[in-house]
């Protein structure tokens, strides 16, 4: 089992850029594929991007694409999304989670069984 904890969430505006970040407890952290989702009020939960155990094979939904980078660092236990060039509709709140048993990340929400509590995005236009 892991537990995730995200931060580096704020307000910033338009153009501006953040840094996420996810740090997950345990000893396994490798042995999972990594996403982020965000959620907008009143939409659905949405994929952003994702990355292998490894820290190969990056993602990346249509949207995001050019501007955002998911990384990991193994040894840190921790994942990475980089947000530049923010809009004001990458405002969410965006959510870390992490799947056993696939090498390879998901675009699909239901094969993560461990989800961090949120951060919080912003974009001011």
């Amino acid at each position: 089992q892991v537990q995730l904890v995200e931060s580096g969430g704020g307000l910033v505006q338009a153009g501006g850029s953040l840094r996420l970040s996810c740090l997950a407890s345990g000893r396994t952290f490798s042995s999972y594929a990594m996403a982020w989702f965000r959620q907008a009020p009143g939409k659905e939960r949405e994929f952003v991007a994702g990355i292998s155990r490894s820290g190969g094979s990056p993602s990346y939904a249509d949207s995001v694409k050019g501007r955002f980078t998911i990384s990991r660092d193994n040894a840190k236990l921790t994942v990475f999304l980089q947000m530049n060039s923010l809009k004001a509709e990458d405002t969410a709140v965006y959510y870390c989670a992490a799947a056993s048993g696939l090498w390879l990340p998901s675009e699909s929400a239901y094969v993560y069984a461990y989800w961090g509590q949120g951060t919080q995005v912003a974009v001011s236009s």
